[in-house]
């Protein structure tokens, strides 16, 4: 079973209470290794991605928090002579595959006796707290940037949380939040908190039992890396328990408007710091300053995956080509399209698209 622990001064993850950092430096806390993952212990009259449950490292008395995630489909498109898998995490109970880690997150927050959280999000990761939280029959309150969708904006409020729009830029709506976990609130951060990780982790397991073998490349959108780096942490599960004999070539996408980790990966930690939070529409990726950053830099290994950053008007070609193909998804899942048309024919294949967020949660801002 793996431990949490801080990442600096190596402090476990406390017994009791929900901590989002470390009380001793202030780090930030994370697995020591990747899931243990046995198919023999899976239980399939679990619903979703549940059937994984002795993967989840859950405190004692975790209960099972679920609304069907999981089980996303591939899509196979044909594109300059290769064959491309696209995981539609968009058809997740609220559109986005943030639900993989929330189904989780919620679990422990429930095991550990919470009824109040707060949140901050872009969108997406608030849509999926509210609605996993009004099925654990827990008090939500998000914190989001003025300018995130109206559809996503909707959702929150559907399921009954207490929706809190802040002016200014998306880390203004992460300050907010913040400033309710110094005063004491529950601070059910999807970037901050470990636990979801594991639930993320099982788009891994899945690709194999669909592709029948580990896949090539894997492509995904990167704001905080917590989706790039729990699919990571599934194939390294994977192939430590010798279901895979090599992992893929990972890529992570951000858009080039809001580009650290591109910029850190690239140019080292002057262009880092250096970076800006721009506008982009690809909000799902607007995030300046990355919490699994690190731990991105040291799992994709040289030579075992890169970062790529879209320009903007490559970002909206490519949202439109994939409507033409009859894929809706939203701006950030864009990304992914336009990086593969950077990368087809010096990759591996099969090339998987992890398609992270639907159309249906976003429409074009008028002018």
């Amino acid at each position: 079973m793996a431990d949490i622990r801080c990442i600096h001064c190596d402090q476990p993850y406390p017994s009791r209470g929900l901590p989002f950092r470390c009380a001793s430096c202030g780090g930030v806390y994370d697995f020591n290794g990747p899931p243990n993952f046995d198919p023999e212990l899976n239980e399939r009259s679990l619903p979703g991605i549940w059937r994984y449950r002795h993967a989840f490292d859950l405190f004692k008395d975790a209960p099972v928090i679920s609304l069907g995630e999981g089980r996303t489909p591939l899509i196979w498109e044909h594109y300059r002579g290769t064959e491309i898998a696209l995981k539609m995490e968009s058809l997740n109970p609220t559109g986005s595959y943030k639900d993989r880690g929330t189904a989780v997150l919620v679990s422990q927050l429930k095991a550990r006796n919470a009824h109040n959280a707060v949140e901050d999000s872009s969108g997406n990761a608030g849509a999926s707290f509210a609605a996993y939280a009004a099925r654990a029959r827990m008090n939500a309150k998000i914190f989001v940037p003025s300018t995130a969708s109206g559809p996503k904006l909707q959702q929150i409020e559907s399921y009954g949380a207490e929706l809190k729009s802040v002016l200014g830029p998306r880390s203004a709506a992460a300050q907010e939040a913040f400033q309710e976990a110094m005063d004491g609130a529950v601070y059910a951060s999807h970037a901050y908190l470990p636990f979801g990780l594991s639930g993320i982790a099982t788009i891994a397991y899945e690709l194999v039992e669909q592709l029948g073998s580990e896949p090539g490349t894997i492509i995904a959108p990167a704001g905080h890396g917590s989706l790039l780096l729990g699919i990571i942490r599934g194939f390294e599960a994977l192939q430590r328990g010798r279901l895979i004999e090599k992992q893929p070539y990972y890529i992570g996408v951000q858009a080039k408007a809001c580009a650290p980790i591109w910029y850190f990966f690239n140019q080292g930690w002057d262009a880092y710091n250096a970076a800006q939070e721009g506008k982009t529409l690809a909000e799902g990726v607007r995030v300046r300053h990355p919490v699994r950053l690190r731990a991105l830099r040291e799992e994709i290994l040289p030579g075992g995956g890169e970062i790529l950053a879209i320009e903007e008007n490559d970002l909206v070609d490519a949202h439109v080509d994939l409507g033409k193909r009859g894929i809706y998804v939203e701006p950030t899942s864009a990304l992914v399209w336009s990086a593969v048309q950077q990368v087809i024919g010096r990759v591996s294949e099969p090339i998987v698209l992890i398609m992270s967020g639907s159309g249906l949660k976003y429409y074009k801002p008028s002018i």
